[in-house]
């Protein structure tokens, strides 16, 4: 399935399911070989209860693009304080249909209808987060504050 030309329904289909079913709620196909690659490209099924917490990526190279592909997905941008900047809904059918977010923006995406996917392009090779990445002022993925927090974020869109 690596060898994927043609991007067909069916695998969003598949990525949607297997993401309603993991406990994050999300899955990934890459497009590119591995973490090492130099172009990381990838699909995202995303579902609604999913929390990535904002971050911001500092290295210069690391802009990233997302394209919503289907579903409806809520972008925010936040300052240093985590005061929300910009927001927008990104939807197949609507006037925002994707995103360019810039080296060290304070970020974060959420999932507004079940079955969501996206595309992503960035730039590899894959780094894990920083301390100086990660929004002081958000609580962590799998924390007691998680959902509470996303509740809140729910409310911008």
């Amino acid at each position: 399935m690596k060898n994927i030309r043609i991007i067909r329904r069916e695998l969003l289909n598949e990525l949607s399911d297997t993401a309603a079913s993991t406990p994050r709620l999300r899955k990934n196909f890459n497009f590119h070989q591995g973490d090492d690659s130099l172009s990381h490209r990838l699909i995202h099924a995303m579902e609604p209860d999913s929390y990535i917490p904002p971050h911001r990526h500092l290295g210069p190279e690391k802009d990233e693009t997302m394209i919503i592909v289907r579903g409806r997905l809520g972008i925010a941008f936040f300052d240093d304080c985590g005061k929300v900047v910009q927001a927008a809904i990104l939807s197949p059918d609507g006037d925002a249909v994707g995103v360019n977010i810039l080296h060290g923006e304070f970020h974060t995406v959420v999932s507004l209808e079940s079955g969501t996917v996206f595309f992503e392009s960035k730039a590899g090779p894959y780094r894990a987060l920083t301390n100086e990445e990660r929004a002081p002022w958000a609580p962590g993925e799998g924390s007691d504050e998680s959902a509470a927090y996303l509740a809140e974020l729910r409310k911008i869109w």
